[in-house]
């Protein structure tokens, strides 16, 4: 079969099956609705794998497929397209590999939700819509799956439409989105007022031509490109949870946590990312916006690793992770290490999805428990789901030997923390040196909140032993609203055999449909590191990227950074080991320190469980702030202003009048006489005098 078709076929198979289920699903039935969408999403893994292996191996050359006109207005063409480079064979194995394994893996985790239809619909959805995004040959195509990944991830996290927490966080994070869509919508229309155009193959090659213009506002003349690569990143900071947009992504854990691992983890969050480096032509001549890049994820990176420390739900902690390691690809891209981004998004994809999935087995394991002061000494009762997070530990940490090897996570976090210090050494530019030392030390703190999961979840003291769980209704599952789902009794799952009992909790492994998935993203844990290394970063990297990255003449960061000081390259592993050892001592050795320490809380603390204040402050400022702004225009603006000078305020002069003139309505005859008379008389007055006159 012709590539481009089997490619096109790929891509669209999602779709199909998001179609037939989520219109037929309840007429086919559970089973045949699982059967399609997970089987295509399986051809599409395949075709994905196919692609890449093609490109790594087989020398493929890039190539676009025009299927159809999408939007022709004069100037402003799209043509729906199917671009493949190395950007995107990079993404569409990431996408369908993690996309296809969560579909299995949702066979056991939503075994006993009632909608599977639908849920699985969505999940097929959204992986069309992000597939369609990491292929579009122009911005519209982009735009387009950008919104569509937007929509999905706004069902995917309120599915469970009837929790209230669920439906507050799906708004959250779609309200949230929309102010970085916004900015990311006046990017494209920078992009196509200075060009002209909005395809990538016509847009490109006239960049550096127009690197020196100028758009004049406020009487200064700013860098139009920095302009534009500065709006367009806003929208990747809203997809991606960067510092300021970040607010969406911790809420939106209420969603199942199949769509925790596929969205918030491995595809979707990681679209700015993959924007940004596709994007690389503007970057590269636009300092100011790179900059900002690299500034917003170093912070975001700190910031997230920080709150991280004190978070006590299993997936919350993974999400911050998530959004600290996100921060690292973007300081990575601000400081023209395209690839060392890439990759770290390549490796990030399975480990992040097997601790997100392992989260997922465990919460199973234990009834729907996301609190981990409640779990401790699990080891021995989930054995496969405690060794496959471990190795998803070793892996994000970093955790390897320079010169000898590690996990995927050393080589590529490694390799940004090199270019950002290879960005300063030869560029002379202080926010590489900012980034670099934020690098080091946020790798320390991943490395201690990551070992405080495992030990409290896996070791230290069973607390479930003394505990009675009848009420697991904070959980992950449907089932916490049943107040809500009375009519609806198959709701959550609490028919599941060990689910409904009155006694002690009794933690068990997960179904063979859920293993299977975390050991296959553990071996992608394990190698995907030292296998690609050399593809994405090292030997034949130019080889693999050809022509999918733009880099300067004047960038030569990751060529540096293989030649940075042995300190360099030592002290990411320095400043984990320490990390780790920290969290053994607090947690393992000095047992129960670490929660005495908390509930003494304290302002630092206080500080980093309220994740910064962000929500509190974003509640005053925007909330509340709005509502009073609201008032204003409403109450003194609109009634008192308005009305009160407009219909309200005649209608009270018309009653004045009113109330005045109706005493002269008195009902009396004599009364009306005499006014008749005063009236003659005044008549008469007026004649004589005008005739006198």
């Amino acid at each position: 079969m012709d590539l481009a078709l089997l490619v096109t076929l790929g891509v669209f198979a999602p779709l199909l099956g998001a179609v037939i289920v989520g219109l037929s699903g309840r007429r086919l039935g559970d089973l045949v609705s699982k059967s399609i969408t997970t089987g295509l999403l399986f051809f599409s893994c395949v075709v994905s794998w196919i692609v890449f292996s093609q490109w790594t191996w087989g020398g493929l050359e890039a190539f676009t497929v025009e299927l159809f006109p999408f939007i022709n207005v004069g100037d402003f063409q799209s043509v729906w397209s199917i671009r493949i480079d190395a950007l995107s064979a990079v993404m569409l194995v990431v996408v369908t590999s993690v996309s296809s394994l969560v579909h299995l893996y949702s066979w056991g985790y939503m075994a006993e939700d009632p909608d599977k239809p639908r849920f699985f619909a969505y999940l097929s959805l959204f992986t069309f819509a992000m597939l369609a995004l990491v292929t579009a040959a122009d911005f519209m195509q982009l735009f387009f799956g950008w919104e569509g990944v937007g929509l999905a991830s706004y069902l995917l996290i309120g599915f469970w439409y009837k929790k209230s927490t669920a439906s507050a966080a799906a708004i959250k994070a779609f309200v949230v989105n929309r102010v970085g869509d916004f900015g990311f919508a006046l990017g494209i229309l920078t992009v196509f007022w200075m060009f002209g155009t909005i395809q990538f193959a016509e847009l490109f090659p006239m960049i550096a031509a127009k690197a020196g213009t100028g758009w004049v506002f406020l009487g200064h003349t700013w860098s139009a490109l920095d302009l534009a690569g500065a709006l367009l990143f806003v929208g990747a900071m809203g997809k991606s949870a960067q510092f300021f947009l970040h607010t969406w992504l911790p809420d939106a854990m209420e969603g199942p946590t199949p769509v925790s691992a596929l969205i918030h983890a491995a595809t979707m969050v990681t679209a700015g990312v993959y924007m940004v480096c596709l994007l690389s032509p503007i970057y590269e001549y636009a300092p100011v916006a790179s900059a900002i890049i690299a500034l917003t994820g170093a912070v975001t990176a700190l910031f997230a690793a920080t709150v991280g420390l004190a978070q006590n739900d299993i997936k919350r902690v993974i999400a911050y992770s998530t959004c600290s390691q996100l921060g690292y690809m973007f300081f990575a891209a601000g400081v023209g290490a395209y690839q060392a981004a890439m990759f770290h998004l390549f490796t990030h994809a399975f480990f992040k999805a097997l601790l997100f999935l392992g989260a997922g087995s465990v919460i199973h394991g234990m009834h729907h428990e996301q609190d981990m002061r409640k779990m401790g000494g699990l080891w021995k009762l989930l054995p496969v789901t405690y060794a496959v997070m471990t190795i998803g530990t070793i892996a994000i940490t970093g955790l390897g030997i320079p010169g000898v090897g590690g996990l995927a996570g050393f080589y590529s976090k490694d390799s940004i923390i090199e270019s950002a210090f290879a960005s300063f050494t030869n560029g002379h530019s202080a926010m590489g040196l900012f980034a670099f030392f934020v690098g080091i030390l946020a790798a320390g703190l991943t490395a201690y909140y990551s070992w405080r999961l495992v030990f409290m979840t896996f070791h230290n003291k069973p607390v479930w032993k003394d505990e009675n769980h009848d009420d697991h209704a904070h959980d992950d599952h449907v089932h916490v609203d049943h107040a809500t789902h009375a009519d609806d009794h198959a709701h959550g799952d609490h028919d599941h055999d060990d689910h409904a009992h009155h006694g002690p909790l009794k933690p068990h492994e997960s179904p063979l449909v859920m293993l299977v998935p975390l050991l296959l993203l553990a071996v992608g844990a394990i190698a995907a590191g030292f296998v690609f290394a050399p593809w994405f970063i090292g030997d034949y990297e130019h080889d693999f990227w050809r022509g999918a990255i733009f880099v300067s003449e004047a960038n030569h960061v990751l060529h540096d950074s293989h030649y940075v000081p042995l300190w360099v390259k030592w002290s990411p592993l320095i400043l984990t080991l320490i990390g780790s050892f920290a969290a053994f001592w607090l947690y393992v050795m000095k047992e129960g320190m670490a929660r005495r320490m908390a509930d003494r809380g304290g302002i630092v603390h206080g500080f980093l469980y309220n994740k910064w204040y962000f929500d509190e402050l974003y509640d005053v400022v925007f909330v509340k702030g709005a509502r009073a702004v609201g008032d204003l225009f409403w109450k003194v603006g609109d009634v008192k202003i308005i009305d009160g000078g407009g219909p309200n305020g005649m209608a009270w002069l018309s009653r004045k009048l009113a109330g005045g003139l109706s005493r002269f309505q008195s009902g009396y005859v004599y009364f009306y006489a005499f006014v008749m008379l005063l009236g003659l008389a005044g008549f008469l007055a007026f004649a004589i005098y005008t005739w006198g006159a």
